[in-house]
């Protein structure tokens, strides 16, 4: 009997924390949902591992890319607008990041942008996390 009260505390503790935004934090689930309900535009936050660095897309402002593989195994796209907020100089391969920023849907496992403030004040902030820096 004490087992299984020990075991529905844990199971609502978890429901909580899964209520509250708090477990998506370090294995994407924000994005997992997200791809698998191909939204867009919705805010999401997570950890991943840089499997890939890519060249700056430099049509229109200049945005530094690279390709996180989350617990999940999902992989997403980080388009993070240097214009409006630091570059991760030091960014390389197997490094571990955090993001929020806005999520779009593709069949690849989606892209996420707007990892930065708004200039406007519109929308809510993003920002990344790399070895112990935010950038935004």
């Amino acid at each position: 009997m004490v087992k299984l009260l020990f075991r529905l505390q844990i199971m609502m503790l978890v429901a909580m924390l899964a209520g509250c935004g708090q477990l998506s934090q370090s294995g994407g689930g924000d994005v997992e949902r997200a791809f698998n309900t191909h939204a867009t535009d919705v805010q999401v936050t997570g950890e991943g591992t840089v499997l890939r660095t890519l060249d700056d897309d430099r049509s229109g402002s200049p945005h530094q890319r690279f390709i996180l593989k989350l617990a999940s195994g999902q992989t997403v796209l980080i388009s993070h607008n240097v214009a409006l907020a630091p570059r991760i100089d030091d960014l390389k391969t197997g490094d571990t990041v955090g993001f929020s920023g806005e999520y779009v849907w593709n069949e690849q496992g989606g892209l996420i942008h707007r990892t930065h403030r708004d200039p406007r004040s519109r929308l809510e902030s993003g920002w990344l996390q790399h070895n112990g820096r935010t950038y935004q």
